[in-house]
């Protein structure tokens, strides 16, 4: 069998599964959120935190309360990594540098998972677990209480109600992330993914001499880093070390987890303002987005074109031969349209035009079908976009799901749009200009050229500001600049975005709703879809085409 055509029938064995677990899945998320009642363990969860969850809040309250948690979570995150060295199961590990455990427990609260440091040789067990593993949880739980709030603000008529930011948060936690975790953990462990708490053992090499490695609780963290879209590994080498991703099925698995929950979530937003087809409408869209970037990827990796070429003779280089270019290439995909960040092969050694894909699919937003929660409304905001052009081609009060798009919407999506590339592309160019940042490219001299480390600084604040936490490896990032600085970009880029969404979500729900027209613009339909798609890749396109010629494209073609 050839590697294009088994590439292929992994991607339609991909589809085929994302296709049966797209109903029943969105089908649950739509009644855990819509849940009149709640279940005893949650009951328990709001009486230790004081909560109220059936206390309805506007868009200030459940805005503050994503912001009192996620502050508590890196305060705890931070002062668990600086007393790591008293704690039992430390493996003898030191406590971690201030510096770093700040650009950390940034990581892991904003979904992003950035690693500056090597797991195995850093963290121990309680950090692994009960820091690291359950960040993991309630960031995603987080991103998914404020999409469902997003969209309560297009389904509610002038009450300006969001729901219970404490109750979305735990039902989320509750009864949709443990469940599905613990059915993959159970799937990973059965496939050979390790699941203890041993401590450091010397084994031999196959070539000859030892080496230290450690056990530790992987396969649990791993199902949670693919399925909450976090994407931090428990090893340096992440989802290629055999010990978090075995085999071929498993690679299989950990992409169907990482994209199963954003798919699906369209689902649970047509279920909730009441007509589905809007939901199809926009998985139409994030699928046309995430088969295209596919098949350019595949095509750029097959084709042995770039630096892989010069560098092994074949586009193999920088990738594990025990999931060979097809599923590197959709596995590459998968985790740089989301917010996931794992990696199968090292990004930084795919070809230069495969390098600028894996830019791109981020800068987009992370939305085709981005990151739990993230990809859903970053869409929606895309679409309030989309059917304001519209309206001002027409000349029409844009409207979209009944709620009119007037000047206070359009002001708010607008600022959620321009967060993002404000901080990659500022940090970016401080970065070239400032010569301790400058050294961190270790590999920009054994290139001949500029291009690749250009693009290396761009990937990482790209990856960071999008909450990604995948990296171009050839960056020494764990200095002071790039851990403070990367450190912002993610809290920034996770919860200013978070601001005005929730901003928008308040304003939507004000409203009442107006009755449709002959003139309305069918949001629901295939042209809508098309009119969506060109204006998320005009719009990326228009903001960060320069960088992109400076960095992949520069590399490519020379």
């Amino acid at each position: 069998m050839s590697p294009v055509f088994a590439g292929v029938l992994q991607l339609t064995a991909l589809v085929a599964a994302l296709a049966l677990a797209y109903r029943p899945l969105g089908d649950h998320m739509a009644a855990v959120y819509n849940s009149p009642r709640h279940l005893r363990v949650e009951k328990v969860i709001y009486r230790c935190i004081g909560a109220d969850a059936d206390a309805e809040m506007r868009w200030p309250a459940y805005l503050r309360g994503v912001l009192a948690f996620s502050a508590a979570g890196v305060l705890f995150l931070y002062l668990l990594q600086r007393v790591q060295g008293g704690l039992p199961l430390s493996l003898g590990f030191a406590s971690i540098s201030p510096d770093q455990a700040f650009n950390t427990a940034a990581s892991f609260v904003a979904n992003t998972n950035w690693q500056s440091y090597s797991g195995e040789q850093a963290m121990g067990h309680v950090v692994q677990t009960a820091g690291l593993a359950v960040q993991n949880f309630v960031s995603a739980a987080t991103g998914m209480a404020v999409a469902i709030s997003l969209v309560r603000g297009f389904a509610r008529s002038r009450t300006g109600d969001l729901g219970n930011f404490w109750a979305d948060l735990v039902r989320g936690t509750v009864r949709v992330l443990v469940p599905i975790a613990v059915i993959g953990a159970v799937v990973l462990v059965a496939c050979g993914a390790v699941q203890n708490f041993s401590g450091i053992h010397e084994v031999g090499q196959f070539m000859g001499g030892h080496q230290q490695t450690n056990g530790g609780a992987v396969a649990s963290q791993e199902v949670i880093k693919e399925l909450g879209t976090n994407g931090g590994g428990y090893f340096n080498a992440n989802s290629a070390h055999p010990f978090e991703n075995p085999d071929a099925f498993t690679n299989l698995f950990e992409i169907f987890l990482i994209l199963v929950i954003p798919f699906a979530l369209t689902r649970t937003f047509g279920k909730l303002v009441g007509n589905v087809k809007q939901g199809y409408a926009v998985l139409a869209t994030m699928g046309v987005i995430w088969l295209g970037f596919t098949a350019l990827m595949m095509w750029s990796e097959f084709a042995h074109g770039g630096p892989a070429l010069q560098a092994a003779g074949a586009a193999m280089e920088g990738k594990e031969t025990r999931f060979g270019v097809g599923s590197s290439a959709i596995f590459s995909v998968a985790t740089t349209l989301t917010s996931t960040g794992a990696v199968d092969s090292f990004h930084s050694s795919f070809t230069a035009f495969g390098g600028g894909i894996q830019l791109l699919g981020m800068m987009l937003g992370e939305i085709a079908p981005g990151g739990v929660g993230s990809g859903l409304y970053g869409m929606l905001v895309m679409a309030i976009i989309a059917v304001f052009i519209a309206g001002l081609m027409v000349g029409r009060t844009p409207e979209y799901l009944g709620k009119k798009i007037g000047t206070r919407e359009i002001k708010l999506a607008a600022c959620y749009i321009l967060i993002t590339p404000t901080l990659v592309l500022g940090f970016s160019a401080a970065s070239m200009v400032l010569p301790d940042a400058l050294g961190s490219m270790l590999n920009t001299k054994a290139l001949g050229a500029g291009a690749h480390g250009f693009s290396e600084v761009l990937y990482a604040f790209t990856s960071g500001a999008n909450n990604n936490g995948s990296a171009f490896a050839g960056l020494n990032a764990d200095t002071p600049w790039y851990n403070t600085t990367i450190g912002l970009a993610m809290l920034l880029g996770r919860f200013l975005p978070m601001v005005f969404v929730l901003a928008l979500a308040g304003s939507l729900a004000e409203q009442k709703p107006v009755p449709e027209t002959a003139g309305t613009l069918r949001t629901e339909k295939p042209l809508f879809a098309g009119l969506l798609v060109g204006t998320i890749l005009i719009i990326t396109g228009l903001t960060y085409f320069p960088a992109l010629a400076l960095g992949p494209l520069a590399e490519g073609l020379s």
